[in-house]
């Protein structure tokens, strides 16, 4: 059995369409029969309107309506067969490095700083096409979570999981990992390399404003960063318990509660000193297909090696194809000549006329029936 893929199956609303002119082909035909009969009799409306136009008329409203409904199937993208194709890849490395140390569970952003964070994250790769994407994890320390791939979906899935347990120890140190991520790239030349690092900007000493410059001067890559959480009041950071449902506690120091915010000072430093930029998306939503076109598709791209990839082949021409069949054949039916045999009702007329007495010897006979 064939495997057979459709690509676009919205399109298929569009068959309303062929529905609504199916409709009204049908009541402009009866419309047409009430107004013969208004006019003539049955009799004369088949002299008039011989049966023959009317099939004619059916035929070539059928034909439209077929080529309609193949159009509407060539829009949904019908695909069937598999072949091998050859595409050459072009685009940037692009490494995210994200925090997930406790701080990014603090809850200033809906759901959670790093929640938030993971949806940025993807709402930037469903703006790429042909780019290598990977992923590094950090708190205390980092590690490569996801190594550069062209596989979006196998990437998001694998970003779905990610979490404080990724890492081993706890704490913050942003320029630990940015050193560590400027190694994770395939592209060994200085130039075709991006970093989106997404965190709170909290940081233990660990000089992420030097650390960036040196990946900057050595591997050319240029650092993003996005800040998020509030500046200003912070948040509290809540602590998962276990044992414990229905309870929240948070973190605390001293017996008080401790409060994080965002560090957009550090973040901003690490950007500017790499030709990267500063995104300070807080707590708030930012349109992040903005910031990938606005930013980080500027930086300039490079050929990379040739994919061979087995895809299914599109067959909409067929169908296209079979559409102009149809229209074709519409206007063949409908201005074809017919040809209508002579109407032996006009010979028969004719020699009644020649029969009928002229209107000279009408008035001649009754002229001499009065003499007489």
């Amino acid at each position: 059995m064939t495997d057979i893929r459709f690509g676009n199956l919205s399109q298929l609303n569009w068959l309303w369409l062929v529905a609504i002119c199916v409709v009204v082909a049908a009541l402009a035909s009866i419309w047409r029969r009430r107004a013969r009969r208004q006019f003539a009799t049955s009799n004369l409306v088949r002299q008039a309107l011989p049966q023959k136009q009317t099939i004619r008329r059916l035929v070539g409203t059928l034909l439209v309506t077929a080529a309609m409904a193949m159009l509407v199937v060539a829009l949904i993208d019908v695909r069937w067969g598999k072949v091998w194709r050859e595409v050459p890849q072009k685009g940037i490395e692009v490494m995210f490095v994200l925090d997930v140390s406790r701080s990014m569970l603090a809850e200033d952003a809906s759901p959670n700083r790093l929640e938030r964070a993971k949806q940025q994250i993807k709402d930037i790769v469903d703006e790429m096409t042909g780019d290598r994407v990977g992923l590094f994890v950090f708190a205390g320390d980092a590690k490569q979570q996801i190594p550069m791939t062209t596989h979006y979906d196998d990437f998001k899935q694998s970003l779905d999981e990610v979490g404080p347990q990724n890492v081993r120890t706890g704490g913050s140190r942003l320029g630990t990992a940015i050193e560590a991520a400027s190694h994770g790239f395939l592209n060994k030349s200085n130039a075709h390399k991006a970093m989106i690092v997404f965190t709170d900007g909290e940081d233990q000493e660990s000089h992420p404003v030097e650390a960036a410059v040196r990946a900057h001067t050595e591997t050319g890559v240029r650092v993003f960063t996005v800040g998020l959480g509030d500046m200003e009041k912070g948040a509290r950071i809540p602590l998962r318990a276990e044992g414990t449902v229905g309870t929240q506690q948070f973190l605390t120091h001293d017996g008080e509660q401790v409060l994080t915010k965002q560090h957009g000072d550090i973040l901003r430093q690490v950007a500017s000193q790499t030709e990267g930029a500063y995104i300070p998306a807080g707590t708030k939503q930012v349109n992040m297909a903005d910031v990938y076109h606005g930013y980080i598709a500027r930086v300039e791209k490079q050929q990379f090696e040739t994919a061979r990839i087995n895809q299914y082949e599109a067959r909409f021409q067929w169908f296209v194809g079979a559409a102009l069949l149809f229209v074709l054949a519409e206007i063949a039916v409908t201005s074809w000549p017919s040809r209508k045999p002579m109407s032996n009702a006009t010979d028969v007329d004719a020699s009644r006329v020649d029969r009928m007495p002229r209107a000279s010897e009408q008035a001649e006979g009754r002229d001499r029936s009065t003499a007489a």
